[in-house]
């Protein structure tokens, strides 16, 4: 179990990821809707259940910091941050759900990418976005607790499908091969969902345990 100052300085590092990484969501959304890069739009969609995965946990500290002030023993705290995993979990299998639709509707209307340099330059910075988030969620010492470590192993997940999202946008550039971004975007939906089962099975065997 971590202590006050372990989670106090885990409450200021998921604060910062929630708003950076925000940022980085509308840009990858907007750049991938306007370039028609699905891969782009599927990454920017899946910063979105990142930044909803880990604005709930900052909003779990803070609600366990609120208690322990008012020194409400009666509540488990370590409950409400794995309850807080777990509810990520069900947003983040709709997430998923919704690439995959996206993913096969572009497919079947083969519609091409536009403007490949922007579409590569904004699927770069979200790469150095969340290498960044890594980074500060990891910190010098590790992850505090359960729900920290479960936010940093979300935030190098999406760093992989980033990756993704770059080769989809250079077969298509160099090859015209279009039909690989949606499948890019398809295997980011499956890299979600898989994460999702691994969340809502660890952190709903933790909430039922008497």
């Amino acid at each position: 179990m971590s202590n006050n100052i372990d989670r106090s300085s885990q409450e200021k590092r998921t604060a910062f990821v929630v708003v950076f990484a925000f940022c980085v969501m509308l840009a990858e959304i907007i750049v991938g809707l306007s370039s028609h890069s699905m891969a782009l739009f599927a990454d920017g969609v899946h910063m979105g259940s990142h930044v909803l995965v880990i604005g709930l946990n900052w909003a779990a500290y803070v609600l366990v910091r609120s208690l322990q002030n008012k020194r409400a023993t009666h509540y488990d705290t370590e409950k409400v941050l794995n309850l807080a995993a777990f509810t990520s979990g069900i947003f983040l299998v709709l997430t998923a759900i919704f690439i995959i639709v996206e993913a096969v509707e572009r497919f079947s209307t083969h519609e091409e990418i536009f403007n490949y340099e922007l579409a590569l330059l904004t699927a770069g910075i979200g790469l150095l976005a969340n290498t960044i988030s890594v980074s500060v969620l990891h910190g010098h010492h590790g992850t505090a607790d359960y729900n920290s470590h479960a936010a940093y192993l979300h935030v190098l997940s999406d760093a992989l499908t980033e990756i993704g999202a770059i080769i989809g946008i250079l077969c298509a550039m160099f090859w015209h091969i279009t039909w690989i971004d949606s499948a890019v975007a398809v295997i980011s939906a499956l890299v979600v969902l898989r994460w999702a089962k691994r969340l809502l099975w660890d952190t709903g065997r933790l909430l039922t345990k008497s």
